[in-house]
């Protein structure tokens, strides 16, 4: 089969033929319809994960398909189901290998490539609006990164638990994309220098909570931001982080905390209940999934490329 492999540490991507997986026991093998893109997948490049695992090493964790293989004692899929998953080794590839606990079900009304788009960052939303912080009616959120796959969906979760967003964009081509997700306002900056625009939008109070994957060129700002016992939701560690932090000097009694995506579904059941919510939002119409690119998998490299230079909007996904 194909797959997209990590050749040698300088993060070189190639396409290669790779051995089809056999699946262990607890495991099944899946014939991938599409893999999400992340930036995940851009930080093991970096040197920043999976630095024990020897080149070259298939990349990427993300996706949806049908399930071709059993391993023994798998009990809850047959050959043929369709299954979405959010964290296996190897997902940049024809066929992978993945824990029966990895898998969710995928209802026939989702298609492959929105299954694939809504996982690992519909998941890292519902988290963030539900757990991190509940939003509640009334509340104000600025959304870092809000025409970015996982700020058209946070946005709109924000906008469902009845709150108001200040979406923050790169550049005004990127604007209306996040209107579309109901953004309440929308603040164009590239520098970091939004502060000031997201307290006159407040009339002086600031936001309830910030969402900041956008790494540290606007920690400062989305600290001023905040209002009074506001919270910051600090994400995204493949862009760096604000470095040390003396915590007495942080202002307004604000609550600020490293979201993780491991702590976010700790268990197959919570990572199966959450799914199923994504799953009926969108059938429902109340949750849209923006696909900003799809790319064969020979072109991983111009995927990883639009993502880091911020040219993409959306969920990007590669299709072997």
């Amino acid at each position: 089969m194909k797959a997209i492999a990590m050749m040698s540490p300088a993060g070189d991507l190639d396409l290669i033929d790779a051995r089809q997986p056999a699946p262990g026991a607890g495991k099944v093998v899946v014939e991938v319809a599409a893999a999400g893109v992340n930036f995940m997948d851009i930080g093991v490049r970096r040197g920043m994960a999976w630095t024990d695992v020897p080149e070259p090493k298939v990349i990427g964790v993300e996706g949806a398909g049908r399930v071709t293989a059993l391993g023994e004692d798998v009990a809850s899929f047959a050959i043929g189901d369709r299954v979405a998953w959010v964290y296996a080794p190897g997902s940049y590839a024809g066929q992978v290998e993945v824990p029966e606990s990895a898998l969710v079900p995928v209802p026939d009304a989702i298609d492959d490539r929105t299954a694939a788009a809504i996982m690992m960052q519909g998941l890292t939303a519902s988290h963030f609006a539900t757990d991190f912080y509940a939003v509640q009616p009334g509340d104000v959120a600025l959304v870092h990164a809000a025409a970015g796959g996982l700020g058209l969906l946070l946005t709109q979760l924000v906008k469902l638990r009845g709150g108001t967003v200040i979406g923050r964009v790169s550049s005004t081509a990127k604007a209306d994309v996040a209107r579309s997700a109901g953004a309440d306002h929308v603040i164009v900056d590239a520098e970091g220098h939004f502060a000031d625009q997201v307290l006159a939008l407040t009339r002086g109070e600031g936001v309830n909570v910030v969402f900041d994957g956008s790494g540290p060129a606007t920690f400062a700002g989305s600290l001023a931001s905040l209002r009074r016992s506001g919270t910051f939701c600090w994400f995204g560690p493949v862009l760096g982080g604000p470095g040390p932090i003396e915590i007495m000097s942080l202002p307004k009694s604000i609550k600020l905390g490293y979201a993780v995506f491991s702590d976010h579904i700790p268990t197959p059941a919570l990572l199966r209940e959450r799914s199923a919510q994504l799953f009926r939002w969108i059938i429902e119409g109340k949750l849209r999934v923006e696909i900003g690119g799809v790319y064969p998998l020979a072109d991983a490299a111009r995927s990883h490329d639009d993502m880091e230079s911020r040219r993409s909007t959306g969920k990007l996904l590669l299709i072997p």
